[in-house]
């Protein structure tokens, strides 16, 4: 079953995402997840879903800091797969490889550890919200500088009208997301 058909999720998870006015800056209608994670169940079913939206098995899932991590977790102990923290610069404690990128507000870098990822592997990539494409681009550029190979993109919300899926469809064709605003 697709994602987009599932509509009880759909509708659950709108009815819990909070718009919050003005932040982090002036003008932008910020997209609040936290109150999603105050439901169990609901966390569960999301995960549930872009699992069923998968083409393959991926041999690790990658996470991007921080909110990726609540469901990234869900999808690699459904997947039985390992995960892989994508965590910003300074917050890891052994060897890194960085990506510095631009996101919606300035710019940012991301790393992750060296030689977490096998030569070869096929590996989802998850963060919270798709907006600019940005940070999932840096995530997928992590990947692939570590032997990996992108096998799909998972977000719990994409905001279509930032165009992030167009700047990451060229690491593959696998792009899904629970909700679209």
């Amino acid at each position: 079953m697709s994602i987009t058909t599932q509509t009880s999720v759909v509708e659950r998870l709108n009815a819990s995402i909070r718009d919050v006015p003005d932040f982090p800056q002036p003008g932008i209608l910020f997209k609040d997840i936290t109150p999603v994670f105050l439901d169990w169940q609901l966390c569960n079913d999301i995960a549930d879903a872009l699992v069923s939206g998968l083409s393959s098995q991926p041999d690790a899932v990658c996470v991007v800091e921080s909110r990726g991590f609540f469901i990234g977790m869900l999808l690699a102990q459904k997947l039985r797969i390992p995960l892989i923290p994508v965590r910003k610069k300074g917050k890891l404690p052994a060897e890194t490889r960085a990506f510095t990128y631009t996101l919606e507000y300035g710019t940012a870098t991301l790393e992750i550890h060296k030689g977490v990822i096998k030569n070869g592997w096929n590996v989802l990539i998850h963060d919270d919200v798709l907006a600019t494409g940005g940070t999932a681009a840096a995530a997928a550029e992590l990947v692939k500088a570590e032997g990996g190979q992108v096998a799909g993109f998972a977000f719990i919300v994409e905001l279509s009208f930032l165009s992030g899926k167009e700047k990451i469809a060229g690491y593959t064709p696998h792009i899904e997301s629970v909700i679209s605003y």
